[in-house]
């Protein structure tokens, strides 16, 4: 595992700034999905449903980040990958055809309704569990 004072790890530094910015995306995308299922499904229902899959998404990256386990961090590492896939796909196929949005998602026009965020993010993450993951290999062949 790597130092916890000097490698990277999502306990301190840019660790810890990834997994709060998660975990916002997270709560504010499950709140905001919750809250239009709840009260307006019939006006949007797949925007209101991709929204509430990118908040389940960004949960899971959220305690896959936050821990310190592979098995975890593999987890987070697809995570990653699925929301880069939805935030790519639902983004242009909302600005091909954004009839078929008649609300925005948190993916609608690659989040710009959330300054882009949710475009960078997943790449964030996916650089940083890459990093995370090269610490491991290197602290694992360093001899005991």
């Amino acid at each position: 595992m790597p130092d916890p004072v000097n490698g990277a790890t999502s306990r301190s530094g840019p660790g810890r700034v990834l997994v709060a910015l998660y975990a916002l995306f997270a709560l504010a995308a499950t709140a905001r999905a919750g809250v239009q299922i709840a009260t307006r499904f019939d006006e949007a229902p797949l925007a209101y449903l991709l929204s509430l899959l990118a908040g389940i998404v960004y949960i899971i990256a959220t305690v896959g980040i936050a821990r310190s386990d592979r098995t975890s961090h593999r987890i987070a590492f697809a995570s990653c990958a699925v929301e880069l896939a939805g935030v790519l796909a639902v983004g242009t196929f909302s600005l091909i055809d954004p009839a078929a949005f008649p609300d925005d998602t948190v993916w609608s026009s690659y989040g710009a309704g959330y300054m882009f965020i949710p475009l960078v993010l997943p790449v964030l993450g996916l650089l940083w569990l890459r990093r995370v993951r090269r610490e491991e290999k290197a602290a694992d062949a360093a001899p005991a």
